[in-house]
């Protein structure tokens, strides 16, 4: 995790959901995250079975011109990442992962940057499939920022951390066999995965992304 905010709202999320697999929506206290509270979003599962934003932080609805609540989640990221993207939202509703994303978003001018995205689990009504709690940072933030929206934005690398040190290989299997790259994957075998160093630590790459596997952060 780079950015601070990042990393304050998953030691907070870690630290309120005690010995559960995710904490709960009404255990949240804005007052705890305040320095994170801007970039932070809540999700919720809409009527066609996708998630939309809830709530959405000021800095992070500047960051796209718009106001953010009611809008699509998974819309936003480029059609060829769509299938990644599912497949990480059910890996954090499902099998109660902490998925980290690094994505490139770019302008209507192609200017670009690189923003930092953490999803997790939150329970609502006793179930964790309609809540998602995360936060959303750039990592540099360009002048231009704030005044020439995120237009497109595609997935650079991935991460999914499991709290309580669950080995869940096959999940990771399974996020990895659905990303698609430019060439696509057609009805071919999925993806070998490739050594690679990112941030300096041992990963494996599937096309365009890097999966590390990770336990307690």
């Amino acid at each position: 995790m780079q950015k601070t905010s990042t990393r304050q709202l998953y030691d907070y999320w870690n630290s309120i959901r005690g010995a559960r697999s995710a904490p709960d929506r009404k255990d949240i206290d804005p007052t705890r995250i305040r320095d994170a509270l801007a970039n932070t979003f809540i999700l919720e599962l809409d009527e066609s079975e996708k998630f939309s934003f809830r709530l959405a932080g000021s800095h992070l609805c500047t960051s796209y011109c718009r106001e953010l609540k009611g809008r699509s989640f998974s819309a936003l990221w480029h059609e060829r990442d769509h299938d990644a993207m599912e497949t990480l939202l059910r890996a954090v509703t499902e099998d109660h992962a902490v998925a980290l994303v690094t994505f490139q978003g770019s302008t209507a001018m192609h200017t670009k940057v690189t923003f930092e995205t953490i999803l997790m689990p939150l329970r609502h009504n006793g179930s964790t499939h309609t809540r998602l709690l995360g936060a959303m940072t750039a990592l540099d933030e360009p002048y231009w920022l704030g005044v020439q929206p995120i237009l497109e934005q595609r997935i650079t690398g991935l991460r999914l951390i499991w709290p309580d040190d669950v080995a869940m290989q096959d999940s990771v299997r399974e996020v990895s066999a659905s990303v698609v790259n430019d060439g696509g994957f057609g009805g071919a075998a999925a993806p070998v995965a490739m050594p690679a160093v990112v941030y300096g630590r041992t990963a494996r790459r599937y096309a365009h992304l890097a999966v590390i596997d990770g336990g307690r952060q």
